[in-house]
């Protein structure tokens, strides 16, 4: 066995070297304690704990570097993870959140940002509860996290793909590799769900599991973009808007709404607001056409904003309606706004009728559009389902199919809305998974 301690992780900004501890790999076969399979957050953070227990540990990854999604989030910014500190609020931002709580009850956002502070990361808050490392660089962040697995003495094999496992009875016997085999006492599958197959998260882990017993809640895209049919969404990308309500109506009813940004894209519309929904808009589209009505200006409702039409009307009486609503929304967006309406646009505001004032505010306060699709794994930012919660133990992690296998991050049915709610779940599960190996040893 030899160790190679530095990798160069070629980014836009040029090459930067990162510590990591990698082994040699022809024809092995190798015995461990445990064995992690997958280098993200989660098999990063359950890989420590349990080398830090006492255990022999290896880490394996499929990619030439770990942490490779981890670069992605935030933008590159690193959204570590949000600083709501009650957990019964906390756990609301998750689909299937109460399996957590005995999670972050033990390591949830107090611990999580004291853990990076304790690493060297200095941490910020800043909108919504979004924590990021005030340098806001992803790469300091897995650097940080590589020091952290060598010092650790965590051994990590690279660009090693399983090809199968097996099972004897009701254990792992051993993990097979293209180029060996790993055997281990205990293993941690923390491989991801399906979003950004590029970076490696192409659903391996469910085949895997699925194999050994497991059942797999059918897995979607969620935080992914949402396409319009109407071609008219064409004219406003790039425009983006704050405090927008969305109600998603499906046979004539309101089935759920969300406040928030959102910017309307070349086939669509995405941004924050957009993103948290997403995973309920393709339910929803199972059963028939969804429709999504924007309210771009929630802040007064109908009546007192025909009252603040009505007053900008007569303020600028002789300027054209485009002019006019170009003084507070973006110019695109008021001549989209008036076409919908059937309204000219050229008309001068002070020649308007009630009727035509209502069909304005009507416009801006009721913009309907039918949901085309929502964007698939490629563009997703995390998979919703995965590994059933039933077949789970959520004080430890461990499977109740397979005696010495535990699960931590997105392989599992949990998936929380943007703003570092999806790395906390990482942080957490894979916290308790390699506490809880050790225990379990």
């Amino acid at each position: 066995m030899t160790d190679q301690e530095i990798i160069i992780l070629r980014t836009e900004a040029g090459e930067k070297a990162v510590l990591a501890a990698t082994m040699a790999k022809e024809n092995f076969n190798f015995e461990f304690d445990v064995a992690v399979v997958g280098a993200g957050p989660a098999g990063i953070m359950a890989a420590a704990e349990a080398s830090k227990g006492g255990l022999k540990v290896i880490l394996i990854e499929k990619n030439i570097a770990p942490g490779k999604k981890l670069l992605l989030t935030g933008n590159g910014k690193c959204n570590l993870t949000n600083a709501e500190f009650n957990l019964k609020e906390l756990v609301k931002n998750y689909n299937n959140g109460e399996f957590l709580f005995h999670a972050f009850s033990v390591f949830g956002p107090k611990e999580t940002i004291y853990f990076f502070e304790q690493l060297g990361i200095k941490t910020k808050t800043i909108k919504d509860k979004k924590v990021f490392p005030v340098s806001e660089d992803a790469e300091e962040v897995l650097e940080s996290l590589l020091k952290y697995l060598k010092k650790n003495k965590v051994k990590t094999i690279l660009n090693s793909e399983i090809v199968d496992v097996v099972k004897k009875g009701k254990k792992i016997d051993k993990i097979i590799l293209k180029d060996g085999q790993i055997k281990a006492e205990k293993y941690i599958f923390c491989t991801g769900g399906k979003s950004y197959p590029s970076t490696g998260s192409d659903g391996l882990g469910y085949k895997l599991a699925k194999k050994l017993g497991h059942t797999i809640v059918m897995p979607a895209p969620a935080l992914s973009a949402i396409e319009i049919k109407e071609k008219l969404v064409k004219n406003l990308q790039g425009i983006s808007l704050k405090n927008v309500k969305i109600k998603i109506i499906q046979a004539g009813k309101e089935k759920f709404c969300e406040t928030g940004e959102i910017i309307f894209t070349h086939i669509g519309v995405s941004g924050p607001a957009i993103l948290n929904i997403s995973g309920k808009v393709e339910n929803l589209l199972k059963n028939g056409e969804v429709k999504i009505c924007f309210d771009l200006y929630s802040l007064l409702n109908q009546e007192e904003f025909l009252k603040k039409i009505e007053y900008i009307f007569s303020r600028y009486s002789k300027k054209t309606l485009k002019n006019t609503l170009s003084d507070f929304m973006p110019e695109r967006l008021a001549e989209v706004l008036l076409d919908v309406g059937g309204i000219d646009k050229n008309k001068i505001a002070n020649s308007l009728s009630k009727s035509e004032k209502l069909k304005i505010v009507k416009s801006i306060k009721n913009f309907e559009m039918i949901v085309g699709s929502v964007l698939g794994f490629d563009h997703a930012l995390v998979t919703r389902g995965g590994v059933s919660l039933k077949e789970i133990d959520h004080k430890t992690m461990k499977s109740k199919i397979i005696d010495n296998l535990f699960f931590a991050g997105e392989i599992i049915d949990i998936d929380g809305k943007t703003g570092g709610f999806n790395l906390q779940m990482c942080w957490s599960t894979g916290y308790i998974a390699g506490k809880n190996i050790v225990i379990k040893k």
